[in-house]
């Protein structure tokens, strides 16, 4: 496999689409915006938490087992991914 391929699902919304991570908290909280911050530079590299991961993130220095387990890591589609981002940015 090609390491620059980028990995697929199989999104139930969406179908085949690029695959994207996201915190737990994000597709968990429905009835407020919990914030959005994209954690890697690279476009082709999906990655974000909400505003109390990055709390969690700094305040443990690293990806530390505790962050982790705090983070909940869900993989979601590109397409997912784009429509949390709009829900849970922070538009101040």
């Amino acid at each position: 496999m090609n390491d620059n391929q980028p990995l697929i699902i199989d999104c139930e919304s969406h179908s085949k689409r690029i695959a994207a991570v996201v915190c737990g908290h994000m597709i968990q909280v429905k009835d407020r915006v919990v914030g959005f911050v994209e954690n890697n530079s690279d476009p082709s590299d999906l990655q974000a938490w909400c505003d109390q991961c990055e709390v969690m993130f700094l305040s443990e220095g690293d990806k530390t087992d505790a962050f982790e387990a705090f983070n909940d890591r869900a993989i979601v589609c590109n397409v997912c991914y784009a429509d949390l981002k709009a829900k849970h940015s922070r538009h101040d």
